[in-house]
């Protein structure tokens, strides 16, 4: 799938101290963390967040998250972190910018993949769920 993302959220933060190292950098494992702020931000956005999901029997596990570190952000910094659903056919792919709130320049750049599992079950769906298509508007042959 490619194109205009189906939804996309952002946030804005800025680094804490607690999150760097002696040269006041963001420590690298630290952006997952940024990740999963935008990706709640973005599933709350089309009513289908944690709590939802749950609710509506399924979970849906990372299974893949690639991170490509361009520049470092620093102590106080004020960054944007945009999160952009690209697939949702057999699994739900976001993918991620992190770059600097008042310039634009990218800082991380990466992407994570989902798949559902049948909360009660555990096995993984090979489809996504009607209830997540329809959070999405998109119809479903169920």
């Amino acid at each position: 799938m490619s194109g205009k993302p189906l939804a996309q959220a952002e946030v804005e933060l800025t680094i804490p101290f607690h999150d760097v190292d002696m040269l006041e950098i963001a420590w690298h494992g630290h952006y997952c963390r940024y990740f999963e702020i935008a990706r709640c931000a973005l599933l709350d956005s089309i009513g289908y967040g944690y709590v939802s999901m749950r609710a509506s029997g399924f979970v849906w596990p990372i299974i893949d998250l690639q991170l490509r570190f361009v520049r470092p952000a620093r102590f106080g910094q004020r960054i944007r972190v945009s999160a952009q659903l690209v697939e949702y056919e057999y699994r739900m792919r976001i993918k991620y910018l992190v770059s600097d709130s008042e310039t634009g320049t990218p800082l991380v750049k990466g992407h994570s993949i989902q798949v559902a599992v049948d909360a009660q079950s555990g096995q993984m769906c090979y489809a996504s769920p009607a209830v997540f298509l329809q959070r999405l508007g998109i119809q479903s042959d169920d």
